[in-house]
Order: structure tokens, then sequence, then C-alpha cells
């Protein structure tokens, strides 16, 4: 049952459009995945996809399929090859811009698709700093990360005005998908309809005013935000951003191209709109398909310079000897040896932080950059997070498993699989570059030791060689069953 108070409001709002809106609310959810596209070409993948798909008009490498595929279960999940993501959710990033080597911040990003979107267009080159204020989340968004391969990104557990204090002007870009009164999930979340209320709506209002006055602090003149709510509710969206302009003259609305099917934001839903509000944007249920969605593309004014350096200054890396048991691993079964960022150890646990890291002394910190894995006496144990962020080509040995024959489920199970059976394994030296090349592979004569393993041609996780077996080091906390 929808809250006849929201029915009432949204009726004086639509006008005609209204039954069509009501009717919508009724209608089939929508499904839909976000490629990854540091790993997957999306011209392949929809060639070879075991999914009917269709493409999300407004989001490059999105794409909608039916109930029946459960992408959640099949092992390109398990891989990263792609996000599961409600379709208007990916209409944002897009407006963010992003590129590779600037700094930009994701300030309310669990469960992390968003946080996605932007590493793809930072091709892993850069600084992204994605935060989430609840640990509980922080730790969903932290793991999410991970999965996707994601090596440039530094997540955070920390309030806004913790961050503001730390980051003055230091960002280029600043995503704010502020948390909201969820009137556009209605349809697909029972839960937001049953906690909905006039009292919910406003103290939502007044956070989102608190979040994007911190937002504004760490944005560089010349920089853009974008700000986007899940709600209907004109006071979290067009008056959210009418009293942030009010207040912040510095800022001011950027006009940007609507995709077809979204509508302007509407001056009159609101007692004060701010100069260019109906430049703002709207996703309508009853328009396109997708949930409900507002967003609005703000620039900070001044001109363009060099950001800002943190109050904490940068990150200090450690010397070579430190992780030498990681350049011997890198050696022997990784191709390239040239890793740009910094080396950080947290006990035993070794990362690869982005270059020119900031400090992080004092924030509450989840993963700072790419865990490589743990240093032992004498040896290293290769993570989780490095399997998912390779290629085969990055691996001397690697075996690919079909997801056709079951050999990859079995693994993601917790099975030994067979180095001759299952394989065969094979041996890449064709350098680093994001792909296999079928000139540089070749069946490995003696295998043995750290092996990458891969499904359909991505990477999954890692086995260690012994004879003809190949144990099983898939995460024992991820296996299915």
């Amino acid at each position: 049952m929808l809250p006849e108070l929201f029915l009432e409001r949204m009726k004086e709002m639509l006008g005609e459009e209204y039954p069509a809106f009501l009717q919508s609310l009724d209608g089939e959810n929508y499904r839909a995945l976000h490629l990854n596209m540091r790993k997957a070409d999306i011209d392949k993948f929809q060639r070879e996809s075991p999914f009917a798909l269709r493409a999300v008009p407004w989001a490059d490498g999105g794409f909608y399929y039916e109930e029946s595929d459960q992408p959640g279960r099949h092992p390109l999940h398990a891989a990263g090859v792609y996000y599961i993501q409600e379709p208007s959710a990916m209409a944002p990033v897009p407006f963010l811009e992003a590129r590779p080597g600037e700094r930009i911040l994701d300030l309310c990003a669990a469960p992390g698709g968003k946080t996605i979107q932007i590493a793809d267009a930072m091709k892993g080159r850069g600084i992204l700093v994605s935060n989430e204020m609840h640990p509980a989340r922080a730790r969903i968004l932290s793991e999410n990360v991970e999965r996707m391969g994601v090596a440039n990104a530094i997540v955070t557990n920390e309030t806004p005005e913790r961050l503001a204090g730390e980051f003055p002007g230091y960002f280029d870009r600043i995503l704010v998908d502020a948390p909201c009164s969820g009137e556009g999930m209605f349809r697909k979340n029972d839960a937001a309809c049953a906690q909905w209320s006039p009292e919910n709506v406003d103290m939502c209002a007044e956070r989102q005013d608190q979040i994007l006055s911190c937002a504004a602090m760490m944005l560089r003149p010349g920089g853009r935000l974008v700000y986007s709510t899940c709600t209907f509710a004109p006071q979290e969206d067009e008056g959210t951003v009418s009293r942030f302009l009010h207040l912040h003259p510095e800022f001011e609305i950027r006009r940007a191209e609507r995709p077809e099917g979204f509508v302007g934001g509407e001056g009159r839903w609101t007692a004060d709109p701010a100069p260019g509000i109906e430049h703002t944007m709207r996703l309508m249920p009853h328009r396109l398909q997708g949930e409900g969605h507002y967003l609005a593309v703000l620039e900070k004014k001044g001109e363009q310079g060099t950001p800002r350096g943190s109050t904490g200054g940068l990150q200090s890396g450690i010397p070579k000897k430190e992780y030498a048991e990681f350049l011997a691993f890198q050696r022997e079964y990784l191709n390239g040896e040239n890793r740009e960022g910094i080396f950080l150890r947290f006990g035993e646990q070794l990362y690869l932080g982005p270059a020119d890291m900031p400090s992080l002394r004092g924030i509450k910190t989840l993963r700072c950059g790419l865990h490589l894995g743990t240093l032992k006496k004498n040896r290293f144990e290769p993570s989780h997070a490095l399997a998912l962020a390779l290629s085969p080509g990055e691996a001397r040995q690697f075996i690919d498993l079909s997801f056709d024959s079951g050999r990859a489920g079995r693994y993601i199970y917790g099975e030994t699989i067979s180095a001759r059976t299952d394989g065969p394994v094979r041996v890449n030296r064709a350098g680093m570059n994001g792909q296999t090349k079928s000139e540089g592979e070749k069946p490995a004569e003696d295998p043995r030791g750290w092996c990458l393993v891969c499904v359909d041609g991505y990477s999954l996780g890692w086995g260690k060689i012994t004879g003809e077996v190949i144990k099983n080091h898939y995460p024992k906390g991820l296996r299915k069953g």
C-alpha cells in the first residue's frame, strides 16, 4: 500500500500524467547490469553473453536482462565482469565526465555501483576516494570494489564533515548520490515504502543540505559536482539544489543534454527555485524503463587550477626491502614489473596505493588501493583482490575454465581442479597488455606454483599447482554451497 500523503502530493505534482505514473508503479521492475569495461569489451560481451541483453540507452555498458537469466549466480559475476545495477541508478555518473588521472570523490558510495562506473571512466589512473559513513555498508562497498578489480580506489568510512576537514579544494569531481527517502524505489522495495513519512522527507532534506555543504568545501574551482537521489520529493530534489545554490553562489547549474525520456526539473515544485533549475533532470518510471531518480550537474565557478593538497600531505611508501618477497613473486609469476603507485604495508598485508595518494592518517580506511597479498617469512601469498585485478595476459601461468563444462562452478564451490584434465595450464610471456595474446601462449611443460584461474577468459582467483593437482585458493568465505 502506497502512503496516502505521498499519492496526494504526486497527484498535485503530475496533474494529467498522474494516472500513467500510478499505473507504472504496478508495472514490472527492470533488471540491468553494468559491464566492467576495464575487463570486458562491450561488443565482444554482447556477442558471447549467456544472457538476453538490451542496451540501457543512457549508460554505455549498461544492459537490461531477463529475470530468467539470473546473472548473479553466474561465475562471470564472481569474476567481476559486471555489476548488477538498477538501470536508472546508472544515469548520474556519465554526467560527472570523470577522466583518467583526476582526483574524484564518491561521497555516499555504498553499495558501489557508481564507484565502479567512475573507475571505468578513470581507466585505472588517478585517485578515486569512495566513501561510506555507515560501517556495515562500507564493508559491502569494499567487497564490491575488490570483486570488480578496482586498483586505484581508496575506500573510507568517514562522515562528510571529517573528510571536508582533510580535503579542502582537493577534488576535481565529486558525486553526491545522497541518502534520501527512497520514493523512487517504491515499485521494487517494500521496505522503502513502509518507512516513508513526511518527517523522514524533512530529515533527509536536512541531511542532504549538510552533505552538499561538505562537498562544496572539497571541490576545486572549476570542478564539477553531480547531485542525485532516488526520490520524487521536490524538497529533496529541486528544493535541495535550490537551497544549496542560494547558500553557495560560487556554484551554478550546468546545462547538459537530456537523454530521451528524461524530463527537466520543475521550479514550481519548490518555494524559491534557483536559476536554471529547469536544467536539472528527473527520471520518471512512466516515461522510461527504470525507477525514479533525480540529478543535477553543478560546477564551481573560477578558473581551473591545480587542486590543493590534502591537510595531511602525501602518503609515504615503504622501501623495497620491505616487500622483497612480492618482487620475487612478481618475477616468477607475473608479466611485467613496473607497477605504478606506492607500496604500503600494514602488518603482514601489502597494498599498492595510487601514485601521489594523500595521507590517510586518522581517516578510517577499509581499502587503500589494491591489496596485493600477505608477506610471509621468505614467501609471498597473493590476494584474491590481486587475482581479480589481473587479466590472463598478466599471469605467467593460467588455466581457463569453461562455464559450459561446469568446471568454473566447481572451482567456486571449492573443489580441487586438475592441471591436466581441466587444463591445460598455459604460460603467457606476451607482456602486460591487459589481454592475452595467442602467440604468447603455450601449454606449460612442467607447471608448478601459483596459477591464475580464469573463466571464459576472465580472472576468477588463484590456484597452486602441485603435480597434476591445482589446489583451490578461492576464498572460503566466498565459496558457494
